[in-house]
Order: C-alpha cells, then sequence, then structure tokens
C-alpha cells in the first residue's frame, strides 16, 4: 500500500496536477462554473412548474408558457453563455483583451448556427447540443487572436485615437480570419460541425450514462483526493459539459411531459454521491464526533458545520484522509457504493431522475430532495446514505483511533 501511495504521489499526482492546472482546461471550468447561475435560475421556475403538490399542475396550467421562457432563456441558450465565459476567462489567461475574445467567440459561434436555407438561428444549436462547439470554438478564437497579436499580424491605430477604437481595430484581422475560415468549413464545405463533435465525444457521452462508466469516475474522483489533488475539479473540465447535456435534456423532458433520459444528469454526483463532500465524509465527523481520541474529535467537531455545506476540507486534510491508507480505503469504497446504489434506485425508478440543478453547497437531504424536483424518496435516501457511509467508515475510523490511542499495540 505504502508503494503505491508513493507512486501516486511523487509520481501520478504531480503530472495530474499539472493537467488540472492547464490554462485551457481552467478557462473551460470556469467557464463552465460561470453557468450554473443561470442553470439555478431555470431550475427555480422548473420547481415553481412541477411542484409535487396535489392539484398544483391544474393550478399552474394557464401560466405554463410563462413560467416556462426563463427556462428557455438560460438551459435553451447555454451554448451561447459558454461560448462567451470561456472565450472570456482564457483571453485574460492569455493576456489578451478578454472582452474582445469573448465578443469574437460568441460571433463564431452564432455565426455557424446561421441555417443557409432560411438565414435563421438554429435553437437547438445554441442549448446543450452546441456545448462541445462553444467550448472548441472559444479556444480556436482565443488562440487566434493570441498568433495575430504575437505576430503582430494587427491593424494598429494611432495611440491618441479613444481606447475602445484602438482594440476594435485590434481584433479585426483576427476575426476577418475567424470569419473566413469557419464560413469555408461551415458553409462551403457543408460541415455540421454540432453534429460531428457531437459523434467524437459520443463514446465519453455514453460511458457516462452508464453505472461502469460512473464507477470509473468515482474512483478517479476520490482517488485524486486521496493524494491531494482536488479531484473534481481535475476531471470537471471534462465531464462538466456533459452533465449539464444530461440535465438540459432531462429539463426539455420535463417540458414535454415525457421520460426523462439521463440518471447521471448534473446533480448525480455532486448531490447522490458527494453527500456532505466527496467520499460522503459528514458519516465519518459523525462516526467520530465522540471518539475518545482527542484530536479527531476537535478535528470532527470543528469540520461538521462546514460538511453540511457540502465542503469537507477541514476533516480531509485535519484528521488526514489524504496519503492516509486507514482512511483512503473507506473514502474511495463509499463514493464507489453511493454511485452504484444511488444510480440502480434511480434507473429502476424508485427515486427520480434529477432534472433540477441546486447549488453545490446545498445541504444533503435538502439538495436529494431539490435536484429531483421535491420527491421524497430521495430525501430519505440522502438520510439513508449518511446511515451506509457511517458503517463504512466505521471499523477504520476505530482502527484508526486504536493506532492513535496505543501506537505501539498497533504495530504488533
Amino acid at each position: 500500500m505504502n508503494a503505491v501511495t508513493t507512486f501516486l504521489h511523487h509520481r501520478l499526482g504531480p503530472a495530474l496536477s499539472a493537467l488540472s492546472e492547464n490554462r485551457y482546461l481552467s478557462a473551460i471550468r470556469a467557464g463552465m462554473v460561470s453557468v450554473v447561475p443561470l442553470t439555478i435560475i431555470g431550475g427555480l421556475f422548473m420547481i415553481v412548474s412541477y411542484l409535487p403538490v396535489p392539484g398544483w399542475e391544474a393550478r399552474v396550467a394557464a401560466y405554463l408558457p410563462l413560467l416556462q421562457i426563463p427556462v428557455t432563456a438560460t438551459f435553451g441558450l447555454l451554448g451561447v453563455f459558454v461560448c462567451f465565459t470561456i472565450g472570456y476567462d482564457l483571453g485574460k489567461r492569455l493576456k489578451q483583451e478578454a472582452i474582445v475574445s469573448a465578443t469574437m467567440a460568441t460571433l463564431i459561434f452564432l455565426f455557424i448556427q446561421i441555417q443557409p436555407k432560411d438565414q435563421t438561428l438554429a435553437m437547438d444549436g445554441l442549448g446543450s447540443k452546441g456545448l462541445f462547439t462553444a467550448i472548441l470554438i472559444a479556444l480556436i478564437t482565443v488562440r487566434v487572436q493570441k498568433f495575430f497579436n504575437d505576430t503582430n499580424t494587427v491593424i494598429r491605430l494611432p495611440a491618441s485615437v479613444p481606447a475602445v477604437v484602438y482594440e476594435s481595430f485590434l481584433s479585426l484581422s483576427p476575426m476577418i480570419f475567424l470569419v473566413v475560415l469557419f464560413w469555408v468549413i461551415r458553409f462551403g464545405l457543408g460541415v455540421e460541425i454540432n453534429d460531428l463533435l457531437q459523434s467524437v465525444f459520443k463514446p465519453l457521452v455514453f460511458a457516462l450514462n452508464t453505472l461502469p462508466g460512473m464507477l470509473v469516475y468515482a474512483f478517479l474522483v476520490t482517488l485524486l483526493w486521496s493524494v491531494g489533488i482536488n479531484g473534481d475539479n481535475a476531471l470537471d473540465a471534462i465531464v462538466a459539459p456533459i452533465f449539464l447535456q444530461f440535465l438540459t435534456a432531462n429539463v426539455a423532458a420535463t417540458l414535454q411531459g415525457g421520460p426523462l433520459p439521463y440518471v447521471t444528469a448534473n446533480g448525480f454526483f455532486t448531490t447522490f454521491v458527494n453527500v456532505g463532500g466527496t467520499g460522503a465524509t459528514i458519516a465519518l465527523a459523525l462516526v467520530l464526533w465522540s471518539s475518545r481520541e482527542p484530536g479527531f474529535r476537535k478535528v470532527s467537531r470543528v469540520s461538521l458545520p462546514t460538511q453540511i455545506f457540502q465542503i469537507n476540507e477541514p476533516i480531509f486534510f485535519g484528521l488526514p484522509i489524504v496519503l492516509n491508507p486507514i482512511f483512503m480505503v473507506p473514502y474511495i469504497l463509499n463514493a464507489l457504493l453511493l454511485t452504484a446504489c444511488s444510480y440502480v434506485l434511480i434507473d429502476l425508478g424508485v427515486i427520480h431522475k434529477p432534472f433540477v440543478n441546486v447549488p453545490w453547497t446545498t445541504p444533503p437531504i435538502i439538495g436529494h430532495y431539490l435536484v429531483t424536483g421535491g420527491d421524497w424518496r430521495a430525501a430519505v435516501w440522502g438520510a439513508a446514505s449518511i446511515l451506509l457511509a457511517m458503517a463504512v467508515y466505521y471499523p477504520f475510523a476505530k482502527a484508526a483511533e486504536r493506532q492513535r490511542l496505543n501506537p505501539v499495540a498497533a504495530q504488533r
């Protein structure tokens, strides 16, 4: 176990840490986080539209079209917002004029969504279907902008002109190049960029809506955390667009009154698996609340209030769990167990599929209830999840406690 821990910490850890800090992946992650408030707003209107109260559906039937407008304005335009926010963030990271970067990226994204026949925008491409396109366009646009500026292939006006005019002309050369490039690709060659990218990422999209795929994801997230790397952040740039696509599809299905297609929509992992923090560490805090070991007891009581809001760094680094074989095993095991049990319960229809986006800091049980649109069975499972995780942590916590209290005997 020590050899594995050493390998993860000294070899694999630094490589994965560098990858997670890559400025392009960081820009994608920041851009995806920036649109979360929009999905929460849309989710609030979804809750109001479909409250699980007897007779509520009949009461709001006349107002349903009005209530669905904010949903369409948020979920229906996610691709636009993602493109803008990623372009802006990457522009800042590459030391470009960020607002120009974001504007150029959004222009190109909207440009390739135009339908040649009637010159209208393809609305489905502006939403979740265009997320991968939005990400790619933002990265390419800012990279081209930087290339033109670095090679001085730009139009520079005298310094005496207003700054806004000066910057607008700086962007003219790369903008012309990008418009011509994507005009040729999209309309000259007839490449359906949205469909092409969807097909490229189809294997990953498929895997993340299956139990084996989610188990692998849960294992990687907790394994990275176990060596001190924020596993959620490290993988978020890759999985966030996919989980957001799933959520948007579930929202669309709810609006149309059809069955929801995705079990692992955005909110599944953060709510059903990360109960009180990644690895369900709120359960460990409860197990150690009355520990005979003073250090464990103090860390548990100090960290519990933060874990109610899904923040578990105090207990994670305080015990610690990181690079600690005794706690690493149940930490990873709980993530796998809760992933499997939650997936099966949702897939069998015992619990409603997620279709409302809630802040990741929403307390357990409440989050379970809200993310499923008010399914009381999800709240019950949230409470049961904590008890289940406590049962997994208990023997390991007692072993760690005995080791602390009597280290000589523990070594025999």
